[in-house]
């Protein structure tokens, strides 16, 4: 029998992936989990195991082609001899279905028009336009432009757990037609419903919704497509130069700039520098690598810093916190997600320590260098990508002395840590040579202000000029 695997959302309610390398071609036979291609996604590289036994029969999808999540790319007989039978109700095929779930029912609301997803203990992949599916939870609705403010000023979130999502608030009525928001409205379309639109080249913000809350019917995207089309003029294209090249933006390099894009213009970003003798640090840093403890990771400057930054956390906790905009509020986090900015070869990815505040020092060490050499490698996956709280890049190894790093999304703070270099300075009214550091904090300022902003960064540069305030302070 003839079953077509189809590309699953590995995370995050991600739309699309490309496909990079197929381990498979077709008339090779398969097994149950057997890795068969690997796909990019906005995150992350990702290794799919094919969840039947059979025969390869079709590769639905070239490498190099980007391909919507529900999509069918490989189609496998299992009718060959040997071929596994069901393991459960429903079988082999109940489990790829599974991957891509049906969407929710006539009249559901599409998410993250009214809201993001409210904290879960269990989530599903799901089909294009229908974000993350949870489960016994219920989507907190977002709060409208122009209502007031809810009455907590703020929620309190403690090792990922959160208070009950507020109630929703009243609907405002809906806009006259010939009037037109600046901001492009939310559209209600089920996934079948955009499929025809993208068929048809009917743009769904310029569509009036007939169906249930506005919704859009697979009629009106009829009737929109038969309307006359107002005639545009066609912009020329540019002509094409031999000494210049066209990058094409897509996977992790196209979500950091999205992500970076909606950080930069929804946060306001403030930075703040301070020059650190490290001298001190470097010292300690010299000495943890002769101790067993650390015999078998690699010990840098970065491990003292990240371990400053878990100190100075717990003395000023509100650094480490989110902007909550659908229930104005500011959620503090109780635990940190330490995240490690790392540059690789297809963008930037700022995987996390999860629970990096309880962690020791040896411990600690060695989950920055998996997290580095995972990263390096390309194998970093969604799930280490998501949910930091704080995050560090060390700008340093490039030869910088500082920058105004720009928040990760859902963040606070952000800390740069620079170069260590000789400098001349002032010790006891003498110049000396000394190891010297410039540290950069950037921080949203609706949540931080300058006060709270530079007693975080002053004690952080305090631990690092005097390793013995760590221990005292930890």
């Amino acid at each position: 029998m003839r079953r077509e695997f189809k590309l699953p959302d590995v995370g995050e309610g991600l739309t699309e992936a490309e496909i990079v390398r197929w381990h498979v071609k077709a008339g090779d036979p398969v097994k149950v989990n057997q890795i068969v291609v690997e796909i990019e996604t906005a995150k992350s590289i990702v290794e799919l195991p094919i969840p039947w036994e059979g025969a390869v029969t079709e590769l639905m999808a070239d490498e190099g082609r980007t391909v919507d999540v529900g999509a069918p790319i490989i189609a496998v007989d299992t009718s060959e001899p040997g071929a596994a039978e069901p393991a459960g109700p429903g079988g082999p095929e109940a489990l790829a279905e599974d991957l891509v779930p049906s969407p929710p029912e006539e009249g559901a609301v599409e998410p993250g028009a009214h809201g993001s997803p409210a904290p879960k203990e269990k989530r599903q992949a799901v089909l294009v336009g229908y974000g993350v599916k949870t489960g016994p939870t219920k989507r907190r609705p977002r709060k409208r432009q122009g209502e007031g403010a809810v009455a907590n000023p703020a929620r309190v979130e403690v090792d990922g757990h959160q208070a009950p999502p507020a109630p929703a608030p009243p609907q405002a009525p809906a806009p006259a037609p010939e009037e037109r928001p600046a901001a492009r409205p939310a559209v209600l379309a089920k996934p079948p419903v955009r499929k025809l639109a993208k068929d048809l080249g009917v743009d769904l913000a310029e569509v009036t919704g007939t169906g249930p809350e506005g919704s859009i019917t697979r009629e009106d995207v009829h009737a929109a497509a038969e309307a006359p089309q107002p005639v545009r003029a066609e912009r020329a294209e540019a002509p094409e130069r031999a000494d210049e090249e066209r990058v094409p933006v897509k996977g992790v390099r196209k979500m950091t700039a999205q992500a970076m894009v909606a950080s930069a213009f929804t946060a306001p970003h403030v930075t703040e520098f301070l020059q650190v003798d490290m001298t001190s640090t470097m010292e300690a840093v010299r000495r943890l690598r002769g101790f067993p403890d650390f015999a078998e990771v690699k010990v840098s400057p970065l491990l003292l810093v990240a371990k400053a930054v878990l100190t100075a956390v717990r003395r000023y906790p509100m650094i480490n916190s989110a902007w909550d905009e659908a229930a104005q509020e500011i959620v503090i986090k109780r635990y940190v997600n330490l995240g490690i900015a790392a540059a690789t070869p297809r963008g930037l990815v700022v995987p996390n320590i999860k629970g990096a505040h309880a962690l020791p020092l040896p411990d600690l060490a060695k989950e920055l260098g998996r997290l580095t050499e995972t990263a390096r490698a390309g194998r970093t996956q969604p799930a280490e990508m998501a949910g930091g709280t704080f995050t560090i890049t060390n700008v340093g190894v490039f030869g910088v002395d500082a920058g105004t790093p720009i928040l990760n999304p859902g963040e606070a703070a952000i800390l740069a840590f620079g170069q260590v270099r000789d400098l001349p300075w002032v010790v006891d009214g003498e110049l000396a040579v000394r190891k010297v550091t410039t540290l950069a904090l950037s921080f949203d300022h609706r949540i931080v202000d300058g006060e709270l902003g530079s007693l975080f960064l002053r004690d952080v540069g305090a631990m690092l000029e005097d390793p013995l305030r760590l221990l005292a302070w930890s």
